[in-house]
């Protein structure tokens, strides 16, 4: 048995694959303990046999909340003399470009926890200054004295030469200040160079991995033995969990990308290569475009700090079905971004919240029906959404069903923004992609967004509701890997990539054999470089596959279709070597049934609405709005002039009719 579990704000999510079938539960999170119901509901999934399990796959977002609560270990920063403030000075960005007070993120390290040592290396990685150990041991003397829980060590031009951050670490633990784990070093956490992004990255792993390894490993100790456990990366891929003790930050944005691996699984096997997933839970909304194979990029922030990782190209905004109406103080109708959570949640969900939400707002308009929520196992207090809504329409001066809808269209222009920032804003037609909708609210608001951005088509998988605990079943291992080079590119220089690329894949296939992946089949390697044109501030990610003959040629190719332009006369750089490696998981088998076309009825009426039950709609099944259709993990609403039809592997396609 393998089962896929991720832990929402709102709801946490399991999906289990046995023998070749799938088996969803949902239940409410427990955000004072997210492992609580994590475990009932593995107990609940496998009818308490969770001994009997192979492997749990599982996204945390127990590194993203210590970052943005400022809940991380007590941290200390070591760095070369002159360099203290690096993490206060940054790049000396303005946030927002006309405000008269900007107001930058504070460090998660604060000055007095910063310190320099006497040591320095020239761009080449040769010792111009070697490492004052004594001047180490006064500052370790002064780290021990603040009772700190990790450190991290960044050095000028350590990702060259690691030397110096090595004897720093040996001395940390010679003296039995801290553990090995204890200390994050610049030169494992991102080998690459841009002083600040390696030391703002450092930074954040340093603060997170006791967090992270906390509770990876009460975690581990309530699972049975021999369970596997593995854990979502921000790139779409898992890790194993012994791994990402020592790579917490991998974590730190993870928490989406689950959802768009199961949605880029799911539309392939359905025909739709090209898609914008859009996944609506209880606290946010997260947007992503797949051109054919999901995009990453190589840095994001967090909480307003640089975070240099490959992650998934993700956009996320606070509209999900608890974000919180109200009314400002110009009199305007605002939704989200604060959110209800799970706890007092919506007011229909009777655990006392007592503010308009978005999810109080579709059932005031009949798009969640009080008997069918979580398959009737959650019934719903509709007067009491009515009573919230209430409360906006009085202040706006407006029916209860009018301040409802302006609920609703508020939240979905706020999702149509963030769509076209990843669709048109990048070059993207959505006219040319199929939406694919999930999250427990991603299916009422589906058909509203696509007639907004004219998008033809929307695919609502089987089980939307947990597609991204879905995700993690379907997620393959994946390391990542860099080296950065930061050379102009000659025959002496290929050759050399070619040999550190050889290293390179030695390590990863000894990695991949640590997390389990034996077969050599189920290897696959990506390389690829970092180039520029000298003197350029950013460079372009070149496939190694495309520079089999010329790099330069290559890069120009890339850099005349990213900006319409190339300067071939121009010498060419290689800034970074990337290799990626990926271990193929044996997925859950799921095989397309033959259609039978045929027109179901439905189970019932409720006012203007057909209700239909999703798992009394087989392959085949097609019908037209204005439609309710109800299953465990999701409500999925189908206005008036919009077709719906089931398809050989029970997705429901929804166009015009």
């Amino acid at each position: 048995m393998l089962v896929g579990v991720d832990i929402g704000g709102t709801f946490t999510d399991l999906v289990l694959s046995k023998d070749g079938y799938l088996t969803i539960h949902k239940l409410p999170s427990t955000p004072h303990n997210p492992a609580q119901a994590m475990l009932e509901g593995l107990n609940t999934i496998t009818g308490n046999q969770i001994s009997a399990l192979e492997r749990v796959a599982h996204g945390s977002t127990v590194a993203t909340n210590a970052i943005l609560e400022r809940k991380g270990a007590k941290t200390a920063f070591i760095t070369t003399q002159g360099f203290r403030d690096v993490l206060m000075i940054g790049r000396q960005n303005r946030p927002v470009l006309y405000a008269l007070q900007p107001q930058l993120s504070a460090p998660l390290i604060p000055r007095d926890q910063c310190y320099d040592v006497p040591e320095r290396l020239d761009h080449q990685g040769e010792v111009i200054l070697p490492l004052d150990m004594a001047a180490v041991d006064r500052v370790l003397d002064a780290i021990q004295a603040q009772g700190m829980e990790s450190i991290a060590v960044c050095l000028l031009y350590s990702y060259i030469n690691p030397v110096h951050e090595r004897q720093i670490q040996d001395r940390i633990v010679e003296r039995g200040l801290m553990e090995r784990w204890q200390v994050a070093l610049s030169h494992e956490v991102l080998p690459e160079f841009r002083e600040y992004e390696r030391a703002s990255t450092v930074a954040l792993e340093a603060y997170v991995r006791p967090v992270m390894g906390r509770y990876i490993t009460k975690l581990e100790q309530q699972l049975p033995q021999g369970v596997g456990l593995r854990i979502m990366k921000s790139d779409g891929g898992v890790i194993g969990a012994e791994r990402i003790k020592q790579q917490a930050i991998q974590t730190a944005l993870s928490g989406p990308a689950a959802g768009v691996v199961g949605a880029y699984h799911i539309a392939r096997l359905a025909g739709y290569e090209n898609i914008i997933t859009l996944d609506m839970g209880g606290t946010s909304t997260d947007v992503a475009v797949i051109p054919g194979e999901p995009i990453r990029r190589p840095q994001s922030e967090i909480d307003g700090l640089p975070l240099r990782i490959r992650l998934l190209d993700i956009e996320t905004i606070g509209a999900g079905g608890g974000s919180i109406a109200r009314v400002d103080a110009g009199g305007a109708l605002r939704v989200g971004p604060q959110s209800a959570g799970a706890v007092p949640g919506p007011a229909v969900y009777q655990r006392g919240g007592a503010q308009a939400t978005v999810s109080d707002a579709n059932a005031v308009l009949g798009r969640l029906d009080a008997d069918h929520f979580l398959g009737g196992g959650m019934p719903l207090d509709i007067e009491a959404g009515r009573r919230v809504v209430g409360e906006i329409a009085q202040q706006l001066n407006i029916s209860v069903n009018d301040a409802a809808k302006g609920i609703l269209e508020i939240a979905n222009i706020n999702i149509e923004r963030a769509i076209r920032r990843v669709s048109v804003a990048r070059g993207y037609d959505p006219r040319r992609f199929t939406l694919v909708v999930f999250g427990g609210a991603g299916a009422l608001h589906a058909c509203d967004v696509a007639d907004r951005l004219q998008i033809p088509r929307v695919l609502v998988p089987r089980y939307p509701g947990v597609l991204c605990a879905f995700g993690l079943l379907v997620a393959d291992v994946v390391l990542d890997y860099s080296q950065s080079i930061m050379r102009l590119v000659t025959s002496t220089t290929i050759d050399d990539l070619a040999n550190l690329l050889e290293d390179m894949m030695e390590q990863a296939k000894n990695d991949l054999i640590q997390e389990g992946v034996t077969d050599r089949d189920h290897r696959l390697y990506h390389a690829s470089l970092d180039v520029r044109y000298q003197g350029q501030a950013y460079e372009l990610n070149v496939p190694v596959s495309d520079v089999v003959n010329d790099i330069c040629e290559a890069f120009h190719r890339i850099h005349a279709r990213t900006y319409g332009y190339a300067i071939e006369a121009r010498a060419v750089e290689v800034v970074n070597l990337r290799l990626q490696a990926v271990g193929i998981v044996d997925h859950p088998v799921i095989t397309a049934e033959s259609e039978k076309v045929y027109q179901p009825r439905p189970s019932g009426q409720k006012g203007d609405f057909a209700l239909y039950e999703r798992e009394a709609l087989k392959p085949g099944a097609t019908f037209t709005g204005q439609a309710l259709v109800f299953q465990l993990d999701s409500t999925i609403y189908i206005p008036t002039g919009w077709s719906a039809r089931v398809d050989g592997y029970h997705n429901l396609i929804l166009e015009h009719a």
